[in-house]
């Protein structure tokens, strides 16, 4: 499960819809995340329509690697978004001219991350490399839970 560089195009605002394409969700999960994340908060047209700038767009990304890949409660990815906030912001964007694919993102990323996190904060790699071996625990244990589910055979 890696981190995919997603390309958001240079535009000034972006459609609920178009949000939904780039960060795979529907509309009422970006929603629902409006509702829970105050950071996430969208302006609206004179239709009343969302309009979301780049920044929301990149937060929404954010939201859904904490939740879906990262695995955090909708509490703990309050938590760590306010404090990645607070950091800067970690999320890395690809401007549709960079022309990178999701192969060649994921390498230049987890290599620009090992650099970020070896020399911007020591423990910031332990942290990354406790993520891994929790995703590889969690992956171990839906594997021993399949193996549970199969029916047993009588003897």
């Amino acid at each position: 499960m890696g981190r995919l560089a997603v390309a958001i195009p240079e535009k000034l605002f972006f459609k609920i819809g178009e949000v939904c394409a780039l960060a795979g969700v529907q509309a009422h999960v970006l929603r629902y995340w409006e509702s829970e994340f105050p950071m996430l908060a969208p302006q609206k047209n004179r239709a009343g329509q969302r309009v979301y700038r780049k920044r929301d767009v990149e937060i929404a990304l954010r939201i859904k690697e904490l939740l879906y890949e990262d695995q955090y409660t909708i509490a703990g990815a309050k938590k760590r978004l306010a404090n990645d906030m607070r950091a800067g912001g970690k999320l890395r964007v690809v401007s549709p001219e960079d022309g990178l694919d999701d192969s060649e993102g994921n390498a230049s990323q987890s290599a620009a991350e090992e650099t970020r996190s070896t020399t911007a904060h020591p423990s910031a790699k332990r942290t990354a490399e406790d993520r891994k071996s929790l995703r590889k625990v969690a992956t171990e244990l839906r594997e021993i839970l399949a193996l549970l589910d199969v029916p047993r055979k009588r003897r």
